[in-house]
């Protein structure tokens, strides 16, 4: 197949994608079309653009990955968010804290925040989003906002907090969704930009970046529904560049104080973690630990304990606390016997990648381990998976991207007259048999070839030979 082929059929490919991402964003030009079927569709296409971008030279490729990039964040941010409403929480921390409050301090209904409603958050016509009962036992102001759980504290640590702001202070009044979607969309960018830079300089192949800048998720769950996990998908991306490369013992403390932002923007670059400490441990822990110390100092200072947020209901509401959120171990135990059970797979998990993980490819234990953990916990968010997407184009395998795909199963299993049963454990069960599969067939095809094993010659036949010869 030509150059030139190839590159139309990557704009054809890429067309596709762009265009089924925009059917996702834009509910009313599908036809009532469930969003399941058209993931599905914009990942095959996705697939097939990846594939025929190997044959493609240099020049061609970065230039197609930063333009494919650029135009499926473009296609997302095109309308408000449609499978999340996290953003407007986001927004509202960021007012809160221009009004010099701490967003700990109270819940969004709280009476002392009043002051700050206002129509685009909090609708006073036709109720849009949840609406907040009247009631003796809560002290909330009665109204409808489009916040999700209006009468818990914020979940999001301190470096989100600090980004939400900044991005509130930056945004011009009465612009809705747009500057926080605008926001994300150009961290996604800044993630392409970063992995064609990082595996350029490493050597490796730079065309993987195209797995972040073109993969469906990015563009859903960063473009049109801006989750925060992609500031810390950059910082976690940053970290694992400068802690890959022995150097001096600057390199191992900054690479620990990037990894400590990224955890203190959302929990899951936790997962990294054992893959980084192979190399100066005790540097990059400390590191880690003070930058996260660091940022949460002040709020521990102002509010105390309710530094902690909602992060203890939240792991009630979704089931962590009860065993029920375990999906794929579901089918087998339930309760206490389901928690032990996922302590101690994601317990040999970590400490396998700590003891085999190589640490000039910190990327490929992190990889492991993301996805095991993935496995493990099943959740039913699909923008979890945005760190596994990163560190699959850091380390090149794309078959782990099935764990992408299979978080869209277990999100959106609905289909019209058939769902999908038992959707988060079918689908997440799913993306680890792929993988499975594509190891075996891996590990088997990089064996060497059969060899044709011969009869060992008689001692009289081999000394009649050597008297002939």
């Amino acid at each position: 197949m030509s150059a030139k082929v190839r590159i139309a059929g990557v704009a054809v490919a890429l067309t596709a994608v762009i265009g089924l991402v925009l059917l996702l964003v834009h509910p009313a030009w599908n036809g009532h079309i469930r969003p399941l079927p058209l993931v599905g569709a914009a990942f095959i296409a996705f697939a097939f653009a990846a594939w025929l971008l190997r044959g493609i030279s240099g020049r061609w490729s970065v230039a197609l990955i930063l333009l494919g990039g650029i135009a499926l964040q473009v296609a997302a941010i095109s309308a408000p968010p449609q499978q999340s409403d996290d953003m407007y929480r986001y927004i509202w921390d960021g007012r809160v804290q221009a009004a010099g409050i701490d967003p700990y301090a109270y819940v969004p209904a709280a009476p002392q925040l009043t002051g700050l409603r206002n129509e685009f958050l909090w609708p006073t016509g036709h109720c849009i989003g949840h609406r907040i009962p009247p009631g003796p036992t809560l002290p909330v102001v009665a109204g409808c906002t489009r916040i999700n759980r209006p009468t818990v504290p914020t979940i999001y640590p301190p470096v989100a907090e600090a980004y939400f702001f900044g991005v509130y202070k930056l945004s011009p009044a009465g612009s809705g969704t747009t500057p926080m979607q605008a926001a994300a969309g150009a961290c996604a960018i800044l993630i392409t930009v970063l992995l064609l830079y990082a595996l350029r300089s490493m050597g490796r192949d730079f065309r993987t970046a195209a797995y972040w800048a073109w993969c469906p998720t990015v563009a859903l769950e960063v473009g049109n529904n801006a989750h925060v996990d992609v500031l810390a998908v950059g910082l976690a991306a940053a970290a694992l560049v400068i802690l890959a490369k022995a150097g001096r013992m600057r390199r191992s403390v900054f690479g620990g104080v990037l990894l400590g932002l990224a955890i203190a923007t959302k929990i899951t670059p936790v997962l990294v973690v054992p893959a980084v400490l192979r190399r100066r441990w005790a540097a990059v822990g400390a590191a880690l630990a003070g930058a996260v110390a660091v940022v949460y100092l002040p709020h521990v200072l102002a509010v105390g304990s309710k530094v902690l947020g909602y992060m203890p209901g939240y792991l009630q509401e979704n089931g962590y606390s009860n065993g029920a959120r375990f999906a794929i171990i579901g089918l087998a135990v339930s309760g206490r016997v389901a928690i032990m059970t996922a302590v101690v797979l994601l317990a040999v998990a970590g400490l396998a990648v700590l003891r085999f993980s190589d640490p000039d490819q910190p990327w490929r234990g992190a990889l492991v381990m993301t996805g095991a953990a993935l496995a493990i916990t099943t959740p039913s968010m699909q923008w979890y998976p945005l760190l596994l997407v990163m560190l699959v184009a850091l380390d090149g395998r794309a078959e782990w991207l099935a764990f992408s795909a299979g978080a869209y199963v277990a999100a959106e299993s609905q289909m019209g007259q058939f769902s999908v049963p038992h959707p988060r454990a079918a689908g997440y069960a799913l993306a680890v048999f792929f993988v499975a599969v594509v190891w075996v067939i891996r590990h088997v095809s990089s064996q060497p070839p059969y060899r044709v094993l011969t009869a060992t010659p008689a001692p009289a036949a081999r000394d009649a030979a050597m008297t002939v010869n």
